[in-house]
């Protein structure tokens, strides 16, 4: 199966073939375009096309997330790229309620730029494999992928075949330290850093005094509470050779 989009099409397709058997090929043609960069993917249409038909096969991981949907009433669904509880989700929804015309690094960094000037930190709670973290913060990022929002590298790290989630805990980060940290994050060098946690587990789950929105590959379906559950090598991808 060839999806032939952003990253949000690749969450579509990927979310109905996991378990299947079913091989996904991608040919990026999105705003972000991020799942692809941790495998190599090219951009350019023809060799894209040439990996889905020559490449090599890959088994990842996916993520399954229970969450409440906006309606009110408990939702499912399932990611396999990055996944966010917090800013990122109102940054997700500002980016596809926009025009993208400026292409998709520069309209997620406005996007960013603009979520973050009226964003309000509150209080979390997050359990991942039995460790608890609470306090205030800005942002908790579950990666099964490196990249999010057109190319920040926010989980340098990350392995999508581990059997595990790479949860980066953001704190209490200032409009200051956005402004310090941005340019580290596109390089992904901004870790460690004072105000940021990095864990790693199979199970996560974050629950918030206030409903904060949540992205699953830059699509977002809902709020807090939300539970993340590593499924292992659940979806066979077509990747360069």
């Amino acid at each position: 199966m060839v999806a032939v989009g952003g990253d949000g099409t690749v969450n579509e397709v990927a979310s109905g073939l996991v378990g299947t058997g079913c091989q996904l090929a991608v040919v990026p043609r999105g705003t972000g375009v991020d799942f692809g960069r941790t495998y190599g993917i090219p951009t350019r249409f023809d060799d894209a096309v040439r990996v889905a038909l020559e490449g090599a096969t890959r088994e990842i991981d996916a993520g399954r997330v229970g969450f409440r949907a906006w309606s009110g009433e408990s939702g499912e669904a399932w990611f396999v790229n990055v996944a966010g509880v917090g800013m990122s989700g109102a940054v997700a929804k500002r980016t596809n309620e926009s025009s993208k015309a400026l292409g998709g690094k520069a309209s997620y960094l406005w996007s960013t730029l603009a979520v973050f000037a009226r964003w309000q930190n509150t209080e979390v709670h997050v359990q991942v494999d039995g460790e608890e973290r609470s306090g205030r913060m800005h942002e908790v990022v579950v990666a099964n992928g490196r990249y999010l929002a057109g190319g920040m590298k926010m989980c340098p790290e990350a392995s999508p075949d581990d059997g595990l989630f790479d949860v980066l805990v953001i704190g209490d980060v200032t409009k200051a330290d956005l402004v310090r940290t941005l340019p580290k994050i596109y390089r992904g060098t901004h870790l460690p850093h004072p105000k940021a946690e990095l864990l790693r587990g199979a199970t996560v789950s974050v629950e918030s005094d206030d409903a904060l929105p949540i992205q699953l590959d830059g699509e977002q379906p809902g709020t807090t509470p939300v539970r993340f559950e590593v499924v292992p090598r659940a979806l066979r991808l077509r990747v360069p050779g």
